[in-house]
């Protein structure tokens, strides 16, 4: 299987800039996962668009896959709390 590329939103980049280092280092462990498998067994289609999420403790991780160009877009990383808010 072809891997993907990561691509991250400005905004994702920021939010995930934005919170405690221990929880960086989880997230992009999980975010680097997602170049050899782009829907791994934790992830979740969301149902109001083509969308998936993934659990990493309290935080979420938004993409979006372009199998064309095989592309894995990060649309946001935020805490579950706050996540599903426009």
């Amino acid at each position: 299987m072809a891997k993907y590329k990561l691509e991250f939103k400005k905004t994702a980049s920021k939010e995930l800039n934005s919170l405690p280092s221990k929880e960086i280092k989880k997230i992009l462990k999980s975010i680097d996962q997602l170049i050899d498998n782009p829907r791994p067994s934790n992830s979740k289609k969301l149902s109001a668009s083509e969308s998936y999420r993934i659990r990493v403790g309290d935080y979420r991780i938004l993409y979006e896959i372009k199998e064309q160009i095989l592309i894995i877009y990060i649309i946001k990383v935020a805490h579950r709390k706050d996540v599903y808010r426009a």
